[in-house]
């Protein structure tokens, strides 16, 4: 299929939405399209100075900012490949991932600088602050580059004696198969992973979104970027498509608390609302299922004249409380609980769920709301094929395979991972399991690698059985582990809902007692729990907020 340039995309647009709000930190500055391209000729001043060349890395690391935004378009749009990295990761990792992909610059966030160490960055030229002020110089190599950053306005003058105009945008044209990101992975089961992202797959995502939401998404709407830019999902969906549709798009900044994020929706109406599922858990169940458990609308939902009318009201408080003006929430990153699902379903909420990987930037599949089938994950997303690795793809599970403009390259320096997730026919090997419908929706029912083995060789899916326990009382998150035959329960509980429920922490061990009889009787038997223990703190999570289950695969209980 032909695919154009995705800068030239990311150009016209700018050119054509120059008087428009771009991008917004909240609660601060904004800028402006043209003010975008503004700052852009200015960081490519910067790059020529390092001596950056078409193909070489620029690493950038920092929370979500109009700042980090700029400096990414800045990469691709000079040539360069892009290399978002986390800012939760460790110090470390942190090194290691500028160090392996051979960045030559670090735009870094003032929250991170300070815990790194340049000196065991040696290939760096140059670290610019990703901060409020104009990527101020923190590390430079050569006067060359010194020199570039402390003369920039008068070098940007020089280059546009004239007024700074759209015309004058000439950013670098790209090949389809050309590395255009080198997006690391979070490495919730092993060592991080250097996924190349060609510029055919962020292209074909942002054409993705633009036949989802051509209708919805135009110039000028709002959209809130809660997820991490850094990440391919944020990146794709709350950053990328926006600049080529001339929407405005506002970084919130801060920890995406419910609290936070319904202020922000409130005040910004986004058209369109990008989470996962452990946002919409938190909020159904602390803002609405306390509510719908009172007598009076129990009641109600029992009786059929009234069920109606109080299901349209709570899906309204729902749609308001998102900002009441999207089309539709995309929930992914993680399964979401059945329980959560199926009260969202009954009220006939506008949500979807889609599935992605980093290696596909990131669609694989979706469906809209109003198509969407319930415990799916959609349909093979445009451009893109799915299959099931089973002789019987719609009863047992398979592999999840996906082909098409979307899958990466490969994995930076790691052919040995490459051959072993990218086949001769070029499909990729996602790792999940799932299952596929005549209709051809997916559901997915675990990790290949999370899959426990009973003791008479049952294949066991963890995933399945904490879905069900975490719908019980008092379970805020949980993982199944496996020691020897035996299976156990890690339970989390909010010590919020103890303390407003007057639970001791005697009577908490009875609650989980119960819950897991309870449970040992709606799963087969060689799924059952032997015993729930109580873990003192959150699951340590991924900044994707998937629980990082192998740290807890050799718990003591």
């Amino acid at each position: 299929m032909n695919c154009p340039s995705f800068n030239a995309r990311i150009q016209k647009s700018i050119q054509d939405h120059w008087d428009l709000d771009a991008l917004s930190d909240y609660g601060a500055q904004t800028f402006r399209y043209k003010d975008v391209a503004r700052i852009i000729e200015k960081l490519h001043i910067i790059l020529e100075a390092s001596g950056v060349e078409h193909g070489d890395k620029v690493a950038i690391c920092g929370r979500n900012t109009s700042r980090w935004g700029i400096a990414f378009l800045a990469t691709l749009s000079y040539g360069a490949v892009a290399v978002p990295i986390l800012h939760e990761f460790h110090p470390e990792q942190i090194h290691d991932i500028v160090n392996h992909s051979d960045s030559k610059l670090l735009f870094v966030g003032d929250q991170v600088w300070p815990q790194l160490d340049v000196e065991k960055m040696p290939g760096l030229e140059g670290v610019f602050a990703n901060s409020s002020d104009e990527y101020r110089i923190l590390h430079a190599r050569t006067d060359k580059v010194r020199y570039a950053r402390e003369n920039l306005n008068r070098l940007f003058g020089e280059r546009f004696p004239m007024n700074f105009r759209a015309r004058d945008l000439n950013y670098y044209v790209d090949d389809p198969e050309e590395m255009a990101v080198l997006n690391y992975t979070s490495g919730t089961t092993s060592n991080s992973k250097g996924v190349m992202i060609p510029y055919r797959a962020l292209w074909s995502n942002v054409e993705f979104a633009h036949e989802v939401y051509h209708d919805y998404v135009k110039k000028g709407d709002n959209v809130v970027s809660i997820l991490p830019t850094a990440h391919m999902y944020g990146m794709a969906f709350e950053f990328l498509y926006e600049m080529t549709c001339g929407a405005h798009v506002t970084f919130l900044g801060k920890t995406p608390s419910p609290t936070v994020l319904l202020k922000a929706f409130s005040e910004l109406k986004p058209k369109v609302v990008i989470a996962v599922p452990l946002l919409i858990e938190k909020i159904v169940r602390k803002a609405i299922f306390p509510k719908i458990k009172a007598p009076a609308i129990r009641l109600a939902l029992m009786t059929p004249l009234l069920r109606d009318r109080v299901k349209l009201n709570i899906r309204r408080k729902m749609q308001k409380a998102f900002g009441d003006n999207f089309y539709e929430i995309i929930v992914g990153g993680a399964a979401m609980n059945q329980d959560i699902e199926v009260f969202l379903k009954g009220i006939g909420f506008n949500y979807t769920i889609g599935y992605g990987a980093t290696e596909c930037a990131p669609i694989i599949c979706y469906a809209p709301w109003d198509k969407f089938k319930q415990g799916s994950c959609g349909k093979a997303a445009p451009r893109m094929e799915v299959r099931i690795d089973s002789n019987d793809p719609q009863n047992k599970p398979g592999e999840i395979l996906a082909r098409g403009m979307n899958v990466m390259l490969g994995y930076y320096k790691n052919d040995e991972a490459t051959e072993a997730t990218l086949d001769s026919e070029g499909w990729y090997h996602t790792g999940d399991l799932g299952i596929m419908d005549a209709e051809g929706n997916v559901f997915i029912r675990g990790r290949i690698k999370n899959m426990l083995l009973g003791a008479n060789g049952q294949n066991i899916y963890p995933e399945e059985i904490e879905d069900k326990l975490a719908s019980l009382p008092f379970v805020t998150e949980c993982v199944v582990i496996q020691k020897e035959e035996k299976l156990y329960g890690l339970v989390y509980t909010d010590p919020d809902e103890l303390k407003k429920a007057h639970i001791s922490p005697s009577a908490l061990e009875g609650i989980m007692e119960e819950n897991r009889m309870q449970l040992n009787q709606i799963v087969p038997v060689y799924c059952r729990l032997s015993a729930i223990k109580q873990m003192p703190e959150e699951f340590e999570k991924t900044p994707k907020k998937s629980i990082k289950r192998f740290k807890y695969l050799n718990y003591e209980v």
